[in-house]
């Protein structure tokens, strides 16, 4: 067999000549784009209009996304702009992003990806405390995760809206890869498991196969739980191998989660609506004034779809305050002032009880 030679170094001068002179150009254009936005955001500031335009950011990513850009991989041009957008928000006003912390969660993850690297972060300690951050002033938006699926939604985050003030204006869906990190040298070792309830849930099987004896340990978040196997030669955490390298621990086993596809939704939330962008999604929450009456709830779907709106997510939960009744979240196609859809709630105002948009935004880019 025939072995190719290596090529000769000198080959590459020329090639990597033009490469230089790319980037030469990439600069140049970086620093026209940063002065095109410096001149938005004056114009922005004597309107008296939000220097922050996460609806343009979307709308921004599907455009580069359909043209592409030859060979480039399409999961990295969407990195690339995120942190061009990222830093052109810096230069036009101070951000702050809520998060569920500490570093190394899937929410910080989930924020990165929203905002890159020029905002400030704020970490919390609870769901509820990203919130709060927001609704205080604290922070100018947050991000919290909404829906995994295999596990369904989030406990806390409905709730969390519902008490008014605040909306959905981004979703992010992020696949969540599970690893078991610790300080032990085996398995056999781990007399304890601490992790986010939702990241316990969503490895139960590989839990029970794996280390049955050992002790379920809930924490406020995974990054959480990272820092207490840290303290607990006996103990071991699941969470993200950020996680692990963070904590300085190692990765005693990978993708233990029990569903290959299993992704979370995370939303952004802020104190503003989000306009129309023509691919957009709306959340709305009600409660079925006859719901032990037979057919009820087929009879109120059926309001949303006689309105010619698609919905494409439906889900239960306990009504606070009110034994063995429920509330209904329903996603739907389309913006809350689309005419169709404005149609759909009107008729659910008639017929339900507490009836509210969490919030409509901009479809996530797949």
């Amino acid at each position: 067999m025939t072995q190719r030679s290596a090529p000769d170094v000198g080959d590459l001068a020329p090639i990597r000549e033009r490469i230089d002179a790319v980037d030469a150009r990439l600069l140049e254009l970086l620093a026209e784009r940063a002065d095109l936005v410096a001149a938005i955001a004056d114009a922005k500031r004597a309107s008296g209009l939000s220097t922050v335009d996460p609806e343009r950011e979307n709308l921004l990513l599907r455009k580069v996304l359909e043209r592409g850009a030859g060979r480039f991989p399409r999961e990295a041009i969407v990195a690339v702009f995120r942190a061009i957008m990222s830093a052109s928000v810096s230069l036009q006003a101070s951000v702050s992003v809520a998060y569920l912390g500490p570093a190394g969660t899937f929410s910080h993850l989930a924020a990165r990806t929203l905002f890159g690297y020029a905002p400030r972060y704020l970490e919390t300690v609870t769901i509820e405390g990203v919130f709060d951050a927001v609704r205080t002033g604290s922070a100018s938006y947050g991000v919290v995760p909404f829906e995994n699926s295999t596990e369904g939604s989030v406990a806390g985050v409905i709730e969390g809206l519902l008490v008014g003030g605040l909306f959905i204006r981004r979703e992010v869906v992020l696949p969540i890869e599970h690893c078991l990190m610790g300080r032990a040298t085996s398995l056999l070792e781990v007399e304890r498991v601490y992790s986010h309830p939702q990241g316990l849930a969503q490895c139960r099987e590989w839990l029970h196969r794996n280390v049955p004896r050992a002790q379920l340990v809930h924490t406020d978040s995974t990054a959480a739980a990272a820092r207490e196997a840290r303290r607990d030669t006996a103990g071991a955490a699941i969470g993200s191998t950020v996680a692990a390298e963070l904590q300085g621990l190692d990765v005693l086993a990978s993708r233990i989660q029990d569903h290959a596809g299993n992704e979370t939704r995370f939303v952004m939330i802020g104190t503003e609506r989000a306009r129309p962008t023509g691919d957009d999604k709306t959340t709305i929450v009600f409660a079925i004034k006859d719901e032990e009456s037979r057919g009820a709830l087929r009879r109120i779907l059926a309001l949303i779809d006689e309105a010619g709106v698609n919905m494409t997510r439906i889900e239960s939960r306990p009504r606070r305050g009110a034994a063995w009744r429920y509330l209904f979240v329903v996603d739907v196609e389309g913006h809350a002032d689309d005419p169709p859809v404005a149609a759909a709630i009107a008729r659910l105002e008639e017929r339900c009880e507490g009836v509210t948009v969490l919030g409509s935004y901009p479809r996530y880019p797949r």
